[in-house]
């Protein structure tokens, strides 16, 4: 079974500002959704808004 993942949603990080796409694992959450891994979050949390 062949899966394209062309249509997929994307959004940009807000802590690098690159862009990443839906997956899975964030189908409930996909609104709050911001930031594209784990490294990223920290970072982001670490930096005064």
């Amino acid at each position: 079974m062949v899966h394209k993942k062309v249509n997929l949603p994307t959004k940009i990080c807000v802590a690098c500002g690159r862009p990443f796409a839906w997956r899975k694992k964030w189908a409930r959450d996909w609104d709050n959704v911001k930031f594209c891994s784990d490294r990223c979050r920290a970072a982001g949390a670490a930096k005064p808004s």
